[in-house]
């Protein structure tokens, strides 16, 4: 069975200007939120901001995008960008959107944003202060595959049990993500999407974790097992890596079961239930995750990951790091 495209995932803004987005940084991923953009009239990419202008003016050759600054702090002092799309490495996420912001910018951030609850707070109380918007860059949150796993969720009962997984295998010694200083590891790459698929179907925030990290040679964990406890009695299971490749999502119930093979990428897009898979084929994440920025900040709605989603995931990540360490579980 295939669902297809209908008005709820239409994107949304129509009647108001695009957007104009500026890219803060040219990592891979940029490349994956330049397709989607490509989706949705409601975003206009128009400038890049690089290190160097060498390299800016690279990406902005390779991309057709109109304008390219050699540093960041040229980008944000654009007059012709609204919002920034932040793709650094982790560890500098949160200073440039707190400069973003201060520069009147609106900042769709990649995840993680932190690992520091504080930090999320200090943000979002900047973009509420401003009048701005800022959210954390889930993706697959947009995607109607996302939802339907939770508009499921009745149909198998009263659920007990959440296994989620998302690891490949990375074999290039000097990737930035095996860089500690640059905040790299598994649980900050692809462990925060189980992390935030198990509280989305949970539907509360963790009240105790448990934390199992396997670290490699350059001083990042290259696997990260843990154990989400919630209030409601739900258990939650995940696994990240960089030495295995697998992942989806699993939420068992007592009268049933649910199952996506690849929510955080959707790829495919599928839901398993009672033995039926429903394809939710048609939708690019990243066009669906400007459109929302783009009706947020026109005022048509509220973003959908705003300042709860990110300090939940935030405090979940800080409390697994913290675990891993002692070899407790951690109290949320």
């Amino acid at each position: 069975m295939t669902h297809q495209p209908n008005h709820e995932f239409a994107p949304a803004g129509a009647g108001n200007h695009p957007i104009r987005w500026g890219i803060l940084g040219t990592g891979g991923i940029t490349y994956k939120l330049l397709a989607g953009a490509a989706t949705t009239a409601t975003a206009e990419i128009v400038a890049v901001g690089s290190r160097t202008p060498e390299r800016a003016a690279i990406y902005a050759a390779e991309t057709g995008i109109e304008r390219a600054h050699g540093s960041y702090e040229a980008l944000l002092a654009d007059p012709g960008v609204d919002a920034v799309y932040i793709s650094l490495p982790n560890n500098l996420h949160h200073r440039w959107t707190m400069a973003a912001l201060a520069a009147g910018k609106h900042v769709l951030c990649e995840k993680p944003y932190t690992f520091l609850p504080a930090e999320v707070d200090a943000a979002f109380d900047a973009a509420d202060a401003a009048g701005l918007i800022l959210s954390e860059a889930f993706m697959w949150r947009h995607h109607p595959q996302a939802v339907a796993l939770q508009a499921l969720l009745p149909a198998i009962g009263q659920l007990q049990l959440i296994r989620a997984t998302f690891g490949y295998v990375l074999d290039n010694s000097l990737d930035v993500r095996l860089r500690a200083d640059l905040e790299g590891g598994a649980l900050g790459d692809v462990g925060c999407y189980p992390i935030s698929g198990a509280r989305l179907l949970a539907g509360e925030d963790p009240d105790e974790v448990m934390g199992y990290a396997t670290m490699g040679p350059t001083g990042v964990d290259l696997r990260f097992s843990g154990l989400l406890h919630f209030s409601s009695g739900v258990i939650a299971e995940f696994g990240a890596s960089f030495t295995y490749s697998h992942r989806g999502i699993e939420a068992i119930g007592s009268a049933g079961s649910l199952f996506a093979p690849d929510p955080w990428q959707s790829n495919p897009a599928a839901v398993w239930h009672d033995g039926v898979e429903t394809r939710y084929d048609g939708f690019d994440p990243y066009g669906l995750e400007l459109a929302d920025m783009a009706a947020a900040i026109h005022g048509q709605r509220p973003q959908r990951l705003g300042r709860a989603d990110a300090l939940g995931q935030a405090r979940t990540i800080e409390a697994l790091l913290r675990s891993a360490r002692t070899g407790r579980p951690v109290r949320l």
